[in-house]
C-alpha cells in the first residue's frame, strides 16, 4: 500500500497566488482521484443491494438468529464483507461491532428490549490514527409500521443503497493508505430513533476521537421522483448552519461578526460540493441549507448533536411510494422499496462522490487551528492561524466570498511558513472569510471559519 503522492500541482498558481489578483477556484488537482472514480463498479454495488434486500427485512426488531432472514443475518454478512475486503489488502481494516441495549419504553418506538449493533471497519491512518473521516450507511429497513419486524421490508433504496456504497468505498480505498483514518460503518436502529448513530457518537466523545467529518448516505439510488422528474445527475447535500453545541458567547459573537451559514457541517458540505465539481463536473450537487429533509432526520444528526461535523448525501428526487411502505399495489400504484426501484449507475456515481471526499480529506493536512480575523474600519482584512505541523504541507489557502454567496469565490495561496496574511483592498464588512491547509498533492482540508478576533 502507498500514500497518495503528487500528480499535478499548479506551479503557476504557487508562484503568483499570494501576490496576484482575485481568482476563482484554484487549479489544484490530484489526478489519481480520477482513477478512484473509475474503480467504482455499479454491478458490484447492485449485487450488494440485492443481497441486502434478499434478507427479507432488516427491521431493528426482526430475527437475529436466522442465517438468511432478518437484521442479524444482514449485519453478519456486512461484517464478513468487511473482513473479506480486509483480507485482500493485507488485513488493513480493523473490523469490529459496537453494541448497545435499547430498553423497552425508553422511547415511543422501543416496543421491547433490543440490542442495536453497528458494524465498523477502520482503515487506520499512517500519521493521524485518531483522526477520522467517516462514511456511514444504515443497515436497517422498515415497512409501513416501523416496529414491525416480520413483514417484508427489503429496503433496497432505503437504505441498502447507502450501505452498499459504504462497502464499495471500503473496497476501492483500502487499496491505498492515507495519513488520516477512514471509518466505513453500517449503523443500526435508524428508523426507530437514530439509535446506532447516537451510540457511536457517544463512544466517539467518550474516547476523544477527532472526527474530521461524517458522510451519512441515506437513499442514494432512486432517480424517479414522485414529482415526475427522472434525474441521474443531481444530488442533495444537507447540512446544519451552525453547531447545536455552540455556547451563548459564540452565538453573541456570531451576531456581530457573521457566520450564520458557516458552521463546521456547512463547511463539510461545501467541501463535498467543490470536490464533486472538480473531479465529476457532470454531476450537479445542491447545497441544502437545512439539517435534513423538512421535519425528518438521518444518522448524521446524532454526530451533530455531539458537536461533530456531519452531513447527509442523498438523491434529489425522492419517491415516497417506495419509502416506509408495505409491498402492495393500491389504486394502480405499486408501493414498496424493492430492487427494481434502484438505479445502479446512479448509486455508483454517489458512491464515487463519497470516495472522492473521503480520499481528499484523508490525504490532506489537518485543517488550521485558531483562525482569527481583523480589519474593522480598515481598507484591508488580516487573517491569522496556528501553524500546521505536517511534512507534506504545501501552504494555506485564504478564501473569501460575498456574504450571500453559497460557495467560496476567491482565494490566495500562501506558503507553508505563512501564518498571517493581509488582503489589501478587501474590506472585512463586505465578505466572509476562511482558511484551509493544502498538501503537496493538491488535497485540501476543510475551510475553517474565523473563531476569534485579532486585536489591533
Amino acid at each position: 500500500m502507498r500514500v497518495l503522492k503528487t500528480l499535478f500541482f499548479s506551479t503557476a498558481l504557487l508562484c503568483c497566488a499570494s501576490t496576484g489578483p482575485l481568482m476563482a477556484q484554484p487549479a489544484l488537482l490530484d489526478a489519481r482521484m480520477y482513477e478512484l472514480v473509475d474503480a467504482v463498479e455499479a454491478d458490484r454495488i447492485m449485487g450488494d443491494i440485492r443481497t441486502l434486500a434478499d434478507f427479507g427485512t432488516r427491521n431493528t426488531f426482526s430475527d437475529t438468529l436466522s442465517a438468511t432472514r432478518g437484521i442479524g443475518a444482514a449485519r453478519r454478512w456486512i461484517e464478513a464483507e468487511f473482513r473479506r475486503i480486509s483480507a485482500d489488502c493485507g488485513d488493513c481494516l480493523e473490523v469490529s461491532t459496537e453494541r448497545t441495549l435499547i430498553e423497552e419504553g425508553s422511547s415511543s418506538r422501543a416496543v421491547r428490549d433490543v440490542e442495536v449493533v453497528n458494524v465498523l471497519a477502520i482503515q487506520r491512518g499512517t500519521r493521524y490514527p485518531n483522526s477520522y473521516v467517516i462514511m456511514a450507511g444504515d443497515i436497517d429497513s422498515r415497512a409501513s409500521d416501523g416496529t414491525d419486524g416480520v413483514t417484508d421490508a427489503p429496503g433496497a433504496n432505503d437504505n441498502a443503497s447507502g450501505m452498499a456504497g459504504v462497502i464499495e468505498a471500503a473496497r476501492v480505498l483500502s487499496s491505498r493508505s492515507f495519513p488520516t483514518s477512514i471509518i466505513y460503518v453500517g449503523l443500526s436502529g435508524e428508523e426507530q430513533g437514530l439509535w446506532g448513530g447516537a451510540h457511536m457518537a457517544s463512544v466517539a466523545r467518550e474516547e476523544g476521537w477527532h472526527i474530521v467529518g461524517v458522510l451519512n448516505n441515506d437513499m442514494i439510488g432512486n432517480i424517479e421522483g414522485v414529482d415526475g422528474v427522472i434525474d441521474n445527475r443531481s444530488f442533495r447535500i444537507f447540512s446544519e448552519p451552525t453547531p447545536v453545541t455552540e455556547t451563548e458567547q459564540e452565538r453573541r459573537r456570531r451576531r456581530f461578526e457573521g457566520g450564520e451559514v458557516d458552521g463546521i457541517s456547512r463547511q463539510l458540505a461545501r467541501y463535498v460540493h467543490r470536490t464533486t465539481k472538480l473531479y465529476m463536473p457532470e454531476m450537479n450537487p445542491t447545497l441544502i441549507y437545512r439539517l435534513d429533509r423538512f421535519g425528518r432526520g438521518g444518522h448524521h444528526r446524532p454526530f451533530n448533536d455531539a458537536g461533530f461535523a456531519g452531513i447527509r448525501i442523498m438523491e434529489t428526487h425522492e419517491n415516497y411510494t417506495r419509502q416506509h411502505q408495505d409491498i402492495r399495489v393500491e389504486d394502480g400504484i405499486a408501493y414498496g422499496d424493492v430492487v427494481e426501484g434502484v438505479n445502479a449507475d446512479y448509486a455508483a456515481k454517489l458512491t464515487a462522490v463519497n470516495i472522492l471526499t473521503l480520499a481528499g480529506l484523508a490525504a490532506a493536512p489537518p485543517a488550521p487551528d485558531q483562525v482569527r480575523i481583523g480589519g474593522a474600519v480598515r481598507p484591508s482584512t488580516t487573517l491569522q492561524w496556528d501553524p500546521v505541523d505536517d511534512p507534506d504541507l504545501a501552504g494555506y489557502i485564504v478564501y473569501w466570498r460575498d456574504t450571500t454567496a453559497p460557495q467560496w469565490q476567491h482565494m490566495r495561496l500562501v506558503g507553508p511558513d505563512v501564518t498571517s496574511y493581509t488582503l489589501e483592498g478587501i474590506v472585512i464588512d463586505n465578505f466572509l472569510f476562511g482558511v484551509a491547509s493544502v498538501g503537496r498533492d493538491g488535497n485540501q482540508s476543510v475551510v475553517v471559519f474565523p473563531s476569534g478576533r485579532l486585536r489591533r
